[in-house]
């Protein structure tokens, strides 16, 4: 095997790309050695939320070591989902919901994890080295260790991009016994840009390279449990799960990667549908219009609670005959943001 460590990298590489990986690097678990004081101090501020399985797991996601000592390296992957649409322009239609391009197909969490797991195989075939196979789901920090790999940096909205990816692509991570040559790791191009920072809609960053995820319209539509704070409802516009501001306005993105896998295509339900459509939803067809996609893991709850708060920064009182019914509903969070909503359009009218 040891011969042959140069034309497994290689031949690694080719496969993957053949695979549908747009890009592939290798690092060591312990290429990032300040990455567990990071978590600790972001995580010491309060600044993840509701996010308790951040310091739950804090030990494994802030050393890689730690999460499985036997591994030698780091394989990291990136898989483009670049839109071939303008993300941003839904934010104009104030009747319409605005979800994050990520969700608008299919469910990342699968398909990427199916590339990695065949990736993983061929490379136990030809190895007999063992493997684990990571995406999103597990205590790993993707993207300092992507950094680390060479496939991009962390930009100064803390999301990964690339000088041959732009802002656009999953990460997937390979842990190995096999000892590969790491990757020279990237660094920073973000230079004097601030466009970022400029556009988030809540000022989620209080410096660059710092994220406060309590003020993330990400966090705040698909993470947090209950009633937004209302200073923050307002500024959320229809953004009902996620946010792609940051991303979309990358300078960066003049270089991104066509997504290859048709799966990641918007699907035309849920591309800009209409906030009064979505305010219907009970669980069951929640569930069902959302079967295969990444939204389902939030609920029906918390995703009309959402749609709610966009109805409220519609501007539209014709908007308020969907969310009045919701004033009734179960549950508090849905029924709180119905009467804000209400209450908003009241007075917009006036």
């Amino acid at each position: 095997m040891n011969r042959r460590k140069p034309e497994i990298k290689a031949e690694l590489i080719g496969f993957a790309q053949e695979a549908g990986f747009a890009k592939v690097g290798v690092c060591r678990p312990d290429a990032v050695p300040q990455m567990a004081d990071r978590l600790a101090a972001f995580v010491d501020a309060g600044m993840h939320g509701q996010m308790g399985w951040m310091a739950e797991r804090m030990a494994w996601r802030g050393d890689p070591t730690a999460l499985w000592p036997a591994a030698r390296s780091v394989i990291m992957l990136a898989e483009p989902y670049t839109p071939d649409h303008d993300p941003l322009a839904v934010l104009n239609r104030p009747d319409r919901a605005a979800i994050s391009v990520y969700a608008q197909g299919r469910d990342y969490h699968d398909v990427v994890k199916k590339r990695l797991k065949h990736v993983g195989r061929w490379l136990v075939d030809q190895t007999g080295a063992e493997i684990k196979v990571f995406v999103d789901t597990a205590p790993v920090m993707e993207k300092p260790l992507a950094q680390a790999a060479g496939l991009g940096w962390q930009g100064k909205h803390t999301n990964l991009l690339g000088r041959d990816l732009g802002s656009w692509f999953f990460l997937g991570a390979i842990f190995t016994t096999l000892e590969l040559e790491p990757d020279l790791p990237e660094q920073s191009r973000c230079g004097s840009c601030t466009a970022c920072l400029d556009i988030c809609p809540t000022d989620a960053f209080p410096a660059p390279y710092k994220l406060d995820a309590r003020r993330c319209i990400s966090y705040l539509t698909i993470e947090h449990k209950g009633p937004v704070d209302e200073d923050l409802r307002g500024l959320m516009g229809n953004r009902i799960y996620g946010c792609d501001d940051c991303l979309a306005v990358c300078p960066w993105n003049k270089f991104a990667r066509t997504a290859r896998d048709a799966r990641y295509d918007a699907r035309d339900d849920l591309l800009d549908p209409p906030l009064t459509e979505l305010a219907a939803l009970d669980d069951a067809g929640f569930r069902a219009r959302f079967s295969g996609s990444p939204i389902k893991r939030i609920g029906r709850d918390r995703f009309v609670r959402n749609v709610a708060y966009a109805i409220g920064n519609s501007g539209d009182p014709a908007l308020i005959g969907a969310v009045s019914p919701l004033v009734d509903d179960p549950d508090r969070a849905v029924a709180d943001a119905a009467r804000w909503a209400i209450l908003r359009l009241k007075e917009e009218s006036r």
